[in-house]
């Protein structure tokens, strides 16, 4: 009988021996592995038979490409939402499922489960690392409950009336471009591009004390987030550009180190100068100190947080949080007031009945400035931007992984290791929540006095802020308030 020999290599009986119960070792574990993963794939794959899913490109690809994040691609979700009104499976290759929700009722559940059950998942927001780091948006776990608590002074009352104003001047400044650019013959604007330079005017104000007067000429920061964002963008689009090893070996990759390089240099220039001159005192102390000087900005209530043992940040939390805030706040509050714009424009009557409730408010009021005060007399400026975010949310979707089986409310089990995606502008479509949901001229119905309005579903209503990241209410929303400033300044003076 043949025997298997190692001889050739030059090994003697117990060598090769030796050798040969390792190679059967390695065999065996990399066998009862495989084992091991095909039947949990089976018993996942079991699970999700009780989901429904759209046609596959083939067996392959999956569903891989069928909904870009584009135009086109948001209403064939439409679609899918009308069609599976709970939610639906998809497949991103023939391996990888993904458990889409858009009912209120099936969403509930993810969100409102802790976060070792349901956290971030990384595949999606791994991009964004080498850039934000470990703040609020990529971070999880004790250290984001930390990290939480710890900003909560950043939106202390007292803080943020002092930026309405900066929100008022930034929007001046948009303003009086818009009118000398009409008044050149400028046909058309950019309106996204225009207001984007707005909020990260507002928010370097805010948050740096910082006036790079972006609006009016080139800033070597604002230009290098503006490039992070839209390399992080395509980046995860294009699967070909997710693995890092090889993004760092291309131009993307060369530019996106060297955006990521020249704003977190900025952040820790700006958090050293900062610890050299911020006064030894408490948050109470210093805000009488600096009201009648300047406006406390985010770094400074980051440099003097302190968690319940007395312990700092570090600055290199400092600048992840600041990073954050710059890249989330900008691109998201720019997203929303251009499609705010863009609504009131395709419906001239709600756009005059927002503008005589701004001027009626203004009246007999000079400078004709919209005040912290204002904010909650603009109930129906509120329903439209409410109804406009409903109909075009800045981000359309979040994901989690689940660390264990959870059970719907209708008893349907998403498996552990699922990634689920809770899709916001699905929930926000859906025939089965809202009432004719592609249509805004029932912006006055909609959220009149209990925020959903007689028609709306009642799980949909929005519920303050918690771990979960539901809607808090526009009032309570420092960002919401900031919207309402901007598009309130807009209505008040009209097109230009």
């Amino acid at each position: 009988m043949p025997q298997l020999s190692l001889s050739w290599l030059g090994l003697g009986p117990v060598a090769a021996s030796l050798w040969l119960f390792l190679l059967l070792v390695g065999v065996s574990w990399l066998l009862a592995r495989i084992l091991v993963w095909t039947y949990t794939f089976y018993d996942i794959v079991r699970c999700l038979r009780c989901f429904p899913q759209p046609p596959k490109r083939n067996w392959f690809l999956g569903h891989l490409g069928l909904f870009p994040p584009t135009e086109e691609g948001l209403r064939d979700v439409t679609q899918l939402v009308a069609n599976y009104p709970q939610g639906f499976v998809t497949w991103m290759g023939p391996v990888m499922p993904l458990v889409t929700l858009c009912h209120p009722d099936m969403v509930r559940t993810i969100v409102s489960a802790s976060a070792a059950i349901a956290p971030k998942d990384v595949v999606f927001y791994r991009f964004l690392k080498p850039w934000l780091g470990d703040g609020l948006l990529l971070s999880g776990g004790d250290k984001w409950s930390r990290h939480r608590r710890m900003l909560t002074p950043a939106f202390h009352f007292n803080i943020l009336k002092s930026y309405v104003r900066i929100f008022n001047d930034s929007v001046n400044i948009m303003h009086a471009k818009w009118k000398r650019l009409a008044s050149e013959g400028s046909a058309h604007l950019d309106m996204f591009e225009h207001i984007s330079l707005m909020t990260l005017d507002s928010l370097q104000k805010c948050v740096f004390s910082f006036d790079s007067n972006c609006q009016e000429k080139p800033s070597e920061y604002i230009s290098a987030v503006l490039e992070l964002s839209a390399l992080v963008t395509k980046r995860n689009q294009q699967i070909t550009l997710h693995m890092d090893s090889l993004y760092h070996l291309i131009p993307d990759g060369w530019r996106f180190h060297r955006a990521c390089r020249l704003v977190h240099d900025f952040t820790d220039s700006v958090i050293q100068e900062r610890r050299r001159t911020l006064p030894d005192q408490g948050l109470d102390d210093l805000l009488k100190a600096k009201a009648k000087v300047k406006t406390l900005d985010f770094i400074d209530v980051l440099l003097l947080a302190k968690d319940e043992d007395g312990k700092e940040l570090s600055d290199e939390d400092i600048r992840a949080e600041a990073d954050t805030f710059m890249f989330a706040g900008h691109d998201t509050t720019a997203s929303g007031l251009a499609w705010v714009l863009y609504n009131l424009a395709r419906h001239p009557e709600h756009q005059e009945r927002c503008r005589q409730e701004v001027r009626e408010l203004l009246r007999d009021r000079e400078p004709k400035e919209i005040e912290w005060d204002d904010l909650a007399q603009l109930p129906f400026l509120t329903m439209c931007i409410k109804e406009s975010l409903r109909l075009h949310p800045p981000v359309t979707v979040i994901s989690r992984r689940c660390t264990q089986d959870i059970v719907l409310p209708d008893g349907r089990i998403i498996p552990k290791g699922v990634i689920c995606l809770i899709s916001i502008f699905g929930t926000h479509h859906s025939p089965s929540v809202w009432p004719d949901p592609e249509e805004l001229h029932r912006a006055d119905v909609r959220h009149d006095g209990d925020e959903g309005g007689p028609g709306a579903h009642a799980a949909a209503l929005p519920r303050p802020a918690g771990r979960g990241g539901a809607t808090p209410e526009a009032g309570a929303d420092p960002a919401c308030r900031g919207r309402t400033v901007a598009a309130g300044g807009a209505a008040e003076r009209g097109p230009p």
